[in-house]
C-alpha cells in the first residue's frame, strides 16, 4: 500500500487513533523518607510493575509476596533500583515475605482455575448479550476474589453478570474494564518492528501519544504505519519527539518563505536527524542546506551565508 494512502485522512479521523483518557500522574517528587533501597516488582498476569521495599537484600528472579493495588498477589523482583525522584513514598509497596514453595504450587492451580473462570464468564457475557471483551481472569494468591478484566466501547451495566458469578464460583468478584493499550500490555505481540510491544516488553507505564507526535517527526499518516495491534498510536511515537521538538526550535518549518538572493525561496521539507532542509525558488532552483544556516532575526527566517555561520 502506498505510504501516503492515509495523508489525506482528516483531522477527526486522526484523532481516533489517539489515545483514550489515561491516568499518567504526576511527577511529584518524593518525600525525603524514601527507603534507601528499592526493588522493582513486576506482577505477571497482568503484567504490572511497582516499587517495593524490603527489610532485606533481594535478588533478581526471586518471587515474593506483596499487597498490590488489586489485593495480596505473587510477585517477582526484576532488580534492585536507586530512589527515584519522582516517586511518592505513598506508592511504595512493602513487601510480606518472600515466597514460599506452597506459593508456587497454588500458583499453579490458579492458573487452571482461571482458565475454567476465563470460560464460564465468557459464557455468561454471551448468554446476557453484553458488550464487552473478556480479557483475562486472575484469582488473588489468598483467593479471597477472581478478578475478570475486560475492554468495552463504553459503559457496561453487568450487575447481573456479577450475581451470576458470584453464585457460580461462591466468592468476591471484581470486573475492571480496562482500555486497549492496557490490553495490548497484560495480552502482548510483536509490533511492526518486530519486536515484543514495548508496553508489554518496555514499559507498563502507559503515556498520551498524540498525531502532533508522528506530524512533527515527518512520519507517513498512513494509519497502517503509525498504529499498533491495540488500533492506537505507536508508543515509541512519544521516545524521540523531545529531541524532534527541541531540534526543531532551531529550524523554519515547511512552507515557511524566506527571501535570499533576490528571490523567495519556500522549506519544502525538514530532514530533522540529518539537521539539513531542502528549499525550492520562484526561480526554479533547488536548494538544500544545512540547518545552521537558518537564523531568526527580527521575527524572521533569514538564510546566512556559509561564511556567516
Amino acid at each position: 500500500m502506498d505510504d501516503n494512502a492515509y495523508t489525506d485522512m482528516s483531522d477527526e479521523e486522526l484523532q481516533h487513533l489517539e489515545d483514550d483518557q489515561l491516568d499518567v500522574g504526576d511527577d511529584e517528587s518524593a518525600g525525603n523518607d524514601l527507603p534507601e533501597v528499592l526493588y522493582r516488582l513486576k506482577v505477571e498476569p497482568y503484567n504490572e510493575t511497582y516499587y517495593a521495599s524490603f527489610d532485606a537484600p533481594l535478588e533478581a528472579g526471586t518471587r515474593v509476596i506483596a499487597q498490590t493495588r488489586y489485593g495480596k498477589d505473587l510477585c517477582i523482583v526484576l532488580g534492585a533500583v536507586g530512589s527515584p525522584g519522582f516517586v511518592r513514598a505513598e506508592d511504595i509497596l512493602k513487601i510480606e515475605r518472600m515466597a514460599v514453595q506452597a506459593d508456587l504450587e497454588r500458583r499453579i492451580v490458579d492458573e487452571e482455575k482461571e482458565r475454567k473462570a476465563f470460560q464460564l464468564c465468557h459464557e455468561k457475557i454471551r448468554s446476557h448479550g453484553l458488550p464487552m471483551k473478556l480479557v483475562f481472569a486472575h484469582y488473588l494468591l489468598d483467593d479471597s476474589k477472581v478478578l475478570f478484566f475486560f475492554t468495552a466501547d463504553s459503559r457496561v451495566d453487568f450487575r447481573d453478570l456479577v450475581k451470576d458469578l458470584v453464585a457460580i464460583f461462591k466468592m468476591r468478584i471484581e470486573l475492571r474494564q480496562i482500555g486497549v493499550r492496557d490490553e495490548a500490555r497484560v495480552v502482548g505481540g510483536c509490533g511492526v518492528c518486530g519486536r515484543v510491544l514495548c508496553c508489554h516488553g518496555v514499559t507498563d507505564k502507559l503515556v498520551p501519544v498524540s498525531i502532533k507526535m508522528a506530524k512533527d517527526q515527518n512520519l507517513s499518516l498512513n494509519s497502517l504505519k503509525i498504529s499498533g495491534p491495540c488500533g492506537r498510536l505507536l508508543c515509541c511515537l512519544a521516545y524521540e519527539f523531545g529531541f524532534y521538538r527541541e531540534a526543531r526550535r532551531g529550524m523554519p518549518n515547511e512552507g515557511t518563505r524566506i527571501h535570499y538572493d533576490g528571490t523567495i525561496l519556500r522549506v519544502m521539507e525538514v530532514n530533522v536527524p540529518a539537521g539539513r532542509l531542502k528549499l525550492s525558488g520562484e526561480d526554479g532552483r533547488y536548494l538544500e542546506v544545512k540547518a545552521e544556516r537558518f537564523s531568526m532575526q527580527e521575527g524572521h527566517w533569514i538564510l546566512l551565508e556559509e561564511d556567516e555561520q
